[in-house]
């Protein structure tokens, strides 16, 4: 048996103290390798930063893959998963994306640059705002392929406890499940090889929150 740990995120502003926050978390195998999914801290923008909803910049160079990290931007819970290889291939096997309610993104939850098969402008990095689709709970992830708390066909991905919606490691809905749209992404980019940008977009982009069908 695996020992999981939740995350319960506060429905209010971030303060300074639960502004990122992240407990350490073990899970077992994704695919054939034997990975741990660990929750990890990052770091701690200014109060100011926080306040105004400014982008947030963070260091990816110490995440390891199978490791994710939890951050507030403009009062959101945000994952950033570095996923690993087993699981990107998982991301395009065709039994995964008959089960997913909408596989190529058509839906407007993600920026132009994030419409792709990983959802992301980087393939091994997943950046999505932590708020499940249905009534706005924060979901787990559950990587953990065949986990039979989930579902005995589970591929790995993200489990919200309130009332069963399901999503895949790319933030994809799966069918049959309350929630009716994939987990939004939020605006964006890169810097540099590892510092992402979370709430600014690519250079001649201009996606925002507000043109999404549902946060």
């Amino acid at each position: 048996m695996h020992a999981r740990t939740e995350t319960r995120f506060p429905r209010h502003p971030p303060t300074r103290r639960d502004f990122l926050f992240l407990t350490t978390a073990a899970f077992g195998a994704v695919g054939a390798g034997a990975v741990a999914w660990p929750v990890i801290t990052s770091m701690k923008p200014s109060v100011d930063v926080r306040a105004a909803g400014e982008p947030v910049s963070i260091d990816l160079s110490h995440l390891q893959p199978g490791q994710q990290i939890s951050l507030f931007w403009q009062g959101k819970p945000i994952f950033v998963l570095h996923r690993t290889a087993p699981a990107l291939a998982e991301l395009k096997n065709p039994a995964l994306l008959a089960r997913l309610g909408d596989p190529d993104s058509t839906v407007v939850q993600q920026p132009d640059y994030a419409r792709n098969w990983c959802r992301s402008s980087r393939p091994e990095f997943l950046v999505v705002i932590a708020i499940c689709t249905h009534l706005g709970c924060i979901p787990t992830i559950r990587p953990d392929s065949g986990d039979t708390s989930v579902d005995a066909a589970w591929p790995g991905g993200y489990f919200c406890p309130c009332h069963g919606s399901k999503y895949d490691l790319a933030g994809r809905v799966f069918r049959g499940v309350p929630a009716p749209y994939n987990l939004p992404v939020p605006p964006h980019h890169y810097t540099g090889d590892t510092m992402l940008v979370v709430g600014e977009n690519p250079a001649g982009e201009d996606f925002s929150l507000s043109s999404i069908e549902q946060l």
